[in-house]
């Protein structure tokens, strides 16, 4: 399975980065709600673990807060690797949108 990777610098701290970050997938859910068909998520400390089906495609993956960024980080399916680049600009987007 390709893999993919988004990260997004910030200054916020830890913990104010969790904060912000703890409503990512609530937000990701509200905005893209009509695209995504399920949406699993757990947070494990500062380890978000989450599985999403969009257009038929399962992406599982884990958002990880630390001091100074956040990643997102994951596998797709084989068909779904032409939207690579696109899914891995979508997310950063979305990160600094979140850490702003």
């Amino acid at each position: 399975m390709p893999s993919f990777k988004s990260t997004a610098d910030h200054q916020l701290g830890r913990d104010e980065a969790l904060r912000r970050l703890r409503g990512f997938l609530e937000q990701v859910e509200k905005e893209y709600g009509s695209q995504v068909s399920r949406l699993e998520s757990e947070w494990v400390e500062d380890v978000l673990q989450f599985e999403l089906t969009t257009y038929g495609f399962t992406i599982k993956g884990q958002l990880s807060v630390e001091e100074a960024g956040a990643q997102v980080s994951g596998s797709l399916p084989l068909a779904a690797a032409p939207f690579r680049g696109k899914i891995e600009k979508s997310i950063a987007q979305a990160l600094e949108t979140a850490l702003a």
